[in-house]
């Protein structure tokens, strides 16, 4: 794969352990996130959910990408990090094992959304836990969004893409 076209060109593996082709979301509008549970933007795992739960019927999917890379915010492995979210916050939307998103080791999705929507003065580099990729239904990255963007502000700019 020499230039990937959009998101559905990559896999990744769930927190179950099962390796799943982002192909399966094709259609759909995703919301792609960084988390961690130790972090002072973990309790924007509740609106995440609440934004799933309220568009997931028209085609919008979340999808949480846990990452150690920011303070160590996830030291847990993919069983406490299931646990922590589904008691913590009811998390039903797809949870991957964890992941880099920066440096050498970064996923190549990461690599990808990073390159298709640069941060702030075009510098791709993930700032922090809870940094957003907006895709829309043809696996376009349509926008990113810096942590401090909670999911609660960017709804009006989501609703456009689900029609």
């Amino acid at each position: 794969m020499s230039h990937p076209a959009s998101v559905y060109d990559f896999s990744a593996r769930l927190l179950s352990g099962e390796e799943v082709s982002l192909d399966r979301y094709r259609g759909k509008v995703l919301l792609i996130v960084n988390v961690a549970s130790k972090c002072g933007f973990t309790p924007q795992y509740a609106g995440l959910e609440a934004l799933y739960r309220k568009h997931g019927g028209a085609g919008l999917v979340v999808l949480g990408f846990p990452c150690d890379q920011f303070g160590r915010q996830e030291p847990g492995d993919a069983a406490e990090i299931e646990r922590f979210c589904s008691v913590n916050y009811g998390v039903t939307f797809p949870m991957f094992a964890k992941i880099e998103v920066n440096g050498p080791g970064a996923h190549p999705l990461y690599q990808f959304l990073k390159a298709q929507q640069p941060g702030i003065l075009g510098t791709e580099g993930i700032k922090w836990n809870f940094t957003k990729f907006l895709v829309d239904r043809e696996g376009r990255v349509a926008a990113r969004y810096a942590p401090t963007d909670t999911p609660e502000r960017i709804e009006r700019e989501i609703a456009p893409l689900l029609g």
